[in-house]
Formats: C-alpha cells, sequence, structure tokens
C-alpha cells in the first residue's frame, strides 16, 4: 500500500514561495517598473544572465518591465582602446564629439545589444531603442558648475523633455524596452550622453510608474558611513534631501533620481545591492527587501 498521502514532498518548499509571493504578484500586476541596470551586475556573466532572468520573470508575473542602462566601464575600454583619454569633472564624464560617437556605438551597439541578447534568449521580448528614438529623451547641453563657475564638459546632456510613446506601444505590445542613455538635442541637431540613473528616473516619473530600481555595488544607503555599514531601509523624500549633501559622488545622481520619482509620481523608489543574484524578485516579492526603499513625504509604515 502507498504511503503517499503523507509522505512529505520535496517540491512543497517551492510551493510555499510562490504562495508567500501571490499578495505581491497581486499588487503589481500589471504595473509598470523601471529598472537601472548597472554596476557589478552589468560585468559579471553569472549576475547578467540572472538579471535577464528577473527581468523575464517579471513580465511573465504581469509587471511591465522597463530597462534603461548606462555603461561606464565599458565605455571607459573603448575610449582607451581608441587613445582617449577619460576625463571626469564634477563626477561627469568631459565628452568631446571623439568621445560621443564612442559612447553611442558602445552603449546602442554594444551593451545594448548585449543585454537584449539575454533577454531574448527567453522569448522574442526585448527591444532596444536609445533616447534618440521617437523622442524618447530630449536634452540641452549641461553645464555643471565647479566652485562657483560653469565648466564645459562637451556633450554631456541635461534632460528637458521625455517621450513615452514608444516605449509604451511596446509595452502595449508585450515588450521589454531597453533604453541607452543617449538624448536627442534639443536645438543644435546632435546627440548627448546623459546619466543613466537620471534618464531612468525620468523616464519612471514620466511612464507613472510603480516603482524605480537602480541597481548598485552596495547594499543601500548606509545610515552612518563609513562608521556604520546599518543600511537604513526605508526613509520619505524629505528625509532623504536632508541627507544628499553628505552621500558620496557615485550615490548623489541614483538618490536625486529616487527622490525625482518619488516626488514626481512614482510610488516607490528602490537602490538595491546588484551584487546578489535575483536581488530584484528578492526586493519585489519578499518581505523583507534588500536595499533602501524612497517612498513620497506623507507616507506612513506599509
Amino acid at each position: 500500500m502507498s504511503n503517499g498521502p503523507t509522505r512529505k514532498h520535496t517540491a512543497l518548499p517551492k510551493a510555499q514561495i510562490l504562495v508567500e509571493a501571490l499578495p505581491w504578484l497581486t499588487r503589481h500586476h500589471g504595473k509598470t517598473v523601471v529598472i537601472k541596470f548597472g554596476g557589478n551586475a552589468m560585468v559579471d556573466d553569472d549576475l547578467k544572465a540572472a538579471f535577464a532572468q528577473d527581468v523575464v520573470f517579471l513580465r511573465h508575473a504581469g509587471l511591465k518591465p522597463v530597462v534603461v542602462h548606462g555603461g561606464g566601464p565599458q565605455i571607459s575600454a573603448a575610449l582607451d582602446r581608441a587613445g582617449i583619454v577619460s576625463e571626469f569633472k564634477a563626477g561627469l564624464r568631459v565628452t568631446t564629439e571623439d568621445a560621443m560617437d564612442v559612447v553611442r556605438m558602445v552603449l546602442a551597439g554594444q551593451v545594448q545589444r548585449e543585454l537584449v541578447g539575454l533577454l531574448t534568449q527567453h522569448g522574442p521580448l526585448a527591444v532596444g531603442l536609445t533616447g534618440e528614438d521617437a523622442h524618447t529623451i530630449t536634452a540641452t547641453k549641461h553645464q555643471p558648475r565647479i566652485e562657483g563657475e560653469l565648466v564645459d564638459i562637451g556633450r554631456v546632456g541635461q534632460i528637458t523633455e521625455i517621450d513615452t510613446g514608444a516605449v509604451e506601444t511596446l509595452l502595449a505590445d508585450g515588450r521589454i524596452p531597453v533604453v541607452s542613455s543617449i538624448a536627442r538635442s534639443q536645438d543644435d541637431g546632435h546627440v548627448y550622453n546623459v546619466n543613466a540613473d537620471t534618464a531612468a528616473a525620468a523616464l519612471a516619473a514620466a511612464l507613472g510608474a510603480e516603482t524605480l530600481m537602480v541597481l548598485t555595488d552596495v547594499e543601500g544607503l548606509y545610515e552612518d558611513w563609513p562608521d556604520s555599514d546599518e543600511v537604513i531601509s526605508r526613509l520619505t523624500a524629505t528625509q532623504l534631501e536632508k541627507l544628499l549633501p553628505d552621500l558620496s559622488s557615485g550615490m548623489v545622481p541614483k538618490m536625486e533620481g529616487c527622490l525625482h520619482a518619488v516626488r514626481n509620481g512614482v510610488t516607490t523608489a528602490r537602490v538595491i545591492d546588484g551584487r546578489v543574484q535575483h536581488s530584484i524578485l528578492l526586493e519585489i516579492f519578499t518581505d523583507e527587501g534588500i536595499g533602501t526603499m524612497v517612498v513620497p513625504d506623507g507616507q506612513g509604515e506599509p
């Protein structure tokens, strides 16, 4: 006689994990999530593959993921090969005309192609575009102020407008848009290199996304760095604004992007550790969350 009904089935923990995800699946169904792809997740092959799986999972779970990427390390390597010196001012890459040609080629022709390839291993889902396509991102020349003086750093753009038409059409067709952070110029017929964190935040706001997720190489925003490595798991827009002046330069565009997003209609913005495999799924479908979540002012505890 079989003892089937009493035997603990080995797949039971998997079923329990799926059931635990159910409220989150219900909450996020049909919602747009903008994910900024960057850092280590962008160069480590295992992390890249896990990222692609996560994004495709979100799509099949009924969410509408949009991926925005830059490509700092790949751009630096290509500039080196071309004999162009990488120079940074105010945390931004000085981008000459020659350098801009390389930036555009690397972002649209290398990083984006690789990411689209990883996603389309799972089906005909991903479609690549740059901010130039269908006026998705428009920018004017950005001149940072250093010690009180405006400084010319070349073809670095400040976003002035987002047109979500092409992205929304792709989402309506069940596709996953993969957007390179290059913008068309508002006024001089050129193109601009724009910060990918800033571009992701602007796109999230324009799309009315539920969530902006920014992959980083740290666990989140630290409470009292470098004296403590306690991660702040949740803070409001105003709390974040007070912390901005003291943040490290690499975190500033990420946290400014999160602030912009939640101040402009995005429900939550999260900075998550891209060095953890499947960090996106852990963040979206579990109670714990693994990064720092920024919420609009006036939101109490969930």
